[in-house]
C-alpha cells in the first residue's frame, strides 16, 4: 500500500519558465538511468526479495523515496513550461508546434502532456521497463543499484551546469546530495550482506568447482596498449579469496573459426555451396572458369 502526501520532498520552484530546460530535465525522469528506472527497480527489488525484514525494508523505503523525486522533477517541468508553447515561443512564430521547436521545446510536452512532463528521456524516447535490473538476487541486484545511482548522478551534475535558475538549482542540489547517500547506502548494505554470510549468492560458491578452473584466474590482455598489465589486479589473489589473477599478454584463441552452419534453404541466405547440406560438404564449391554476367542470368532463369 502506498499513501500520497500533496507536499514535495523538497521545492521544486524555477524562477522563470524554461523550456529547452524542461526538455534537459526529462533525461533525469524517463532516461535509462533516470528516477523513473530507480523507483521502477527499487520497487520490483523489493517485491522480488524473499528475506523480510532489514534489506526488504531498505530497499521498499528508497523506492518510495524515488517515486517522490519523479514527482519533484515532473512538477518541475511542468512548472519550467509554464506559458508554453501558446505564450512564451509564439513570440517567435505564430504556429505553436513549430514555435515549440524553435524554442527548443519538446513538442510532446505540448502535443501529448498538454503542457506537462512525459514518461520520455531527453530526446523523446520513451521509457522501457528493460531499463531496470531486478534479478532476486540482492548482491547482484544491490552493485548494480550502486551503479545506476552513479549514473544518475553523473548526469545531474551536468544537467547542474546547464542552468543559471537559482531554484532549479536548489532542487538539483538536493538531488545530488540523495543520490550521494543512495550510493554509500547501498555500498553500506553490501558489506553487511557480506558480513551476514550472504556474499556468496551474487556467483553461488557451488559452481566453483563445476566451472573450467583453469580460465578462472587469467586475465587476457587483447588491446594494443599494455599498461593494463601494470595494474594491481594483474597479479594478486582475488577479491573473491578463491582465485589467483594473472595477465596473459595476447594469448592465442582456443576456439576454431567462427562460420556459421549452411542456411535453411528456405531462408534464402546466400551461400557459396549447395544449401541445406552439412558444412562439410557444402562449405566449398570447386572453383571454375570464370562466367561472364550473362551466363550468370541464364543459369538463373534455366
Amino acid at each position: 500500500m502506498f499513501r500520497h502526501d500533496k507536499r514535495l520532498q523538497f521545492e521544486a520552484k524555477p524562477e522563470k519558465p524554461d523550456p529547452l530546460f524542461a526538455m534537459k530535465l526529462q533525461e533525469l525522469i524517463g532516461g535509462a538511468f533516470g528516477e523513473m528506472t530507480v523507483t521502477m527497480q527499487y520497487l520490483f527489488q523489493g517485491w522480488n526479495c524473499r528475506m523480510e525484514g532489514k534489506y526488504k525494508d531498505l530497499i521498499m523505503d528508497v523506492a518510495t523515496e524515488e517515486i517522490g523525486h519523479v514527482e519533484m522533477l515532473a512538477t518541475m517541468v511542468a512548472r519550467l513550461l509554464e506559458g508554453a508553447p501558446s505564450e512564451t515561443t509564439a513570440e517567435a512564430v505564430r504556429d505553436p508546434v513549430v514555435a515549440a521547436v524553435v524554442g527548443g521545446m519538446n513538442p510532446q510536452q505540448a502535443i501529448v502532456s498538454g503542457g506537462g512532463p512525459v514518461p520520455a528521456d531527453s530526446a523523446g524516447t520513451p521509457w522501457n521497463g528493460k531499463y531496470i535490473v531486478a534479478s532476486g538476487n540482492l548482491l547482484a541486484d544491490f552493485y548494480a543499484n550502486v551503479a545506476a545511482e552513479a549514473q544518475g548522478r553523473l548526469q545531474t551534475a551536468r544537467l547542474y551546469n546547464m542552468t543559471d535558475d537559482p531554484g532549479v538549482k536548489e532542487m538539483l542540489k538536493f538531488n545530488l546530495a540523495r543520490d550521494t547517500v543512495h550510493q554509500n547506502m547501498w555500498l553500506a548494505a553490501i558489506e553487511e550482506l557480506k558480513e551476514d554470510g550472504l556474499e556468496g549468492t551474487v556467483a553461488p560458491t557451488a559452481l566453483f568447482d563445476e566451472e573450467n578452473q583453469t580460465h578462472a584466474n587469467t586475465i587476457w590482455g587483447l588491446s594494443e596498449g599494455s599498461t593494463a598489465a601494470q595494474g594491481r589486479w594483474a597479479q594478486r589473489p582475488a577479491p573473491d579469496g578463491q582465485h589467483e589473477l594473472r595477465y596473459l599478454d595476447n594469448p592465442d584463441p582456443l576456439g576454431g573459426p567462427a562460420s556459421a552452419p549452411p542456411p535453411d534453404p528456405k531462408l534464402y541466405g546466400t551461400f557459396a555451396g549447395v544449401p541445406g547440406e552439412g558444412s562439410a560438404k557444402g562449405a566449398q564449391r570447386a572453383p571454375g572458369p570464370r562466367e561472364s554476367l550473362t551466363d550468370k542470368v541464364k543459369d538463373v532463369f534455366e
